[in-house]
């Protein structure tokens, strides 16, 4: 019994980041590690606002990933400021569990193995089983979990390069652009602050803060592409268009919050047949 409540001791995670603990204060182990999960916390509900017309014309899993989102910010959060083995457990499965979820909602229809026959339904019935095994996985050898996870970012990319592709509105293509050159980035980070640590001429220990930031943009991003790729291939009378929050145009373009946005509905139906069907992608 003692062994199975160690995991909740402080410190009990074989993982330790560059930040020097307790510095700031006595009571957090990482401080900017834990506080720089910041827009983990205040951006879902944001989110889910941006989208509500596509969650409620497409799918609401989109509503899914943005909660475990959040999800992740609170296990990261827990984790750098107790560096607990529980702390590390639940980050590493939240991100898991935000990366299947992703995955069953916007795994491009064209992509899809041939024995789904383009039937997303039975697709995410068999993501299911495969996260819940991974879960228990992800308990046996904690130590390799962030690689495991780090390996998902590469059928990711793989993917958007293809949508990429096939895309010709030049607004989408940046956004692609600018979502892979800050996942990247937010690699690099975390590579140097998890291997370089020891270095005897490293001397910035806040790349994981950054880390997390970009992490957050990036995947997001990620999101509002192929939630648009989506859209845009499988439902285009609904004339997805990317738009930007609070405003259009400008420096917004690339400091606004991008999303989703769908013209051809009601009360807009009539005036989207009036001008054609949104952006052509294809």
């Amino acid at each position: 019994m003692a062994g199975i409540w160690g995991i909740f001791a402080w410190q009990s995670s074989p993982i330790d980041w560059c930040e020097k603990n307790f510095i700031i204060l006595s009571s957090v182990a990482e401080f900017y590690n834990t506080i720089s999960n910041v827009l983990f916390f205040a951006m879902p509900p944001l989110l889910m606002y941006l989208f509500r017309q596509y969650s409620k014309q497409v799918t609401k899993g989109a509503n899914l990933v943005f909660f475990l989102l959040f999800v992740v910010g609170v296990g990261s959060a827990y984790f750098h400021s107790t560096l607990s083995l529980m702390g590390q457990l639940i980050d590493e499965i939240a991100i898991l569990w935000v990366i299947m979820a992703a995955i069953a909602v916007w795994f491009p229809l064209r992509h899809m193995p041939k024995v789904f026959n383009g039937n997303r339904q039975m697709f995410q019935r068999v993501v299911i089983p495969i996260s819940i095994i991974s879960t228990a996985l992800c308990c046996v050898i904690p130590e390799i979990n962030a690689f495991v996870l780090m390996m998902f970012g590469a059928p990711v990319v793989c993917l958007l390069i293809a949508e990429y592709r096939r895309s010709r509105v030049w607004r989408v293509r940046s956004l692609a652009i600018r979502c892979a050159l800050i996942w990247l980035c937010a690699i690099v980070f975390w590579t140097n602050d998890k291997f370089l640590c020891k270095a005897v001429w490293y001397n910035f220990p806040y790349l994981h803060s950054g880390w997390h930031i970009m992490i957050f943009v990036s995947s997001y991003t990620a999101c509002v592409l192929f939630a648009y790729f989506q859209v845009t291939h499988e439902r285009p009378e609904l004339g997805a268009k990317l738009r930007y929050w609070p405003r259009e145009g400008g420096c917004w373009e690339f400091w606004g919050i991008p999303y989703v946005a769908l013209d051809c509905i009601e009360p807009e139906m009539m005036a989207c047949k009036e001008k054609g069907l949104g952006e052509k992608t294809v």
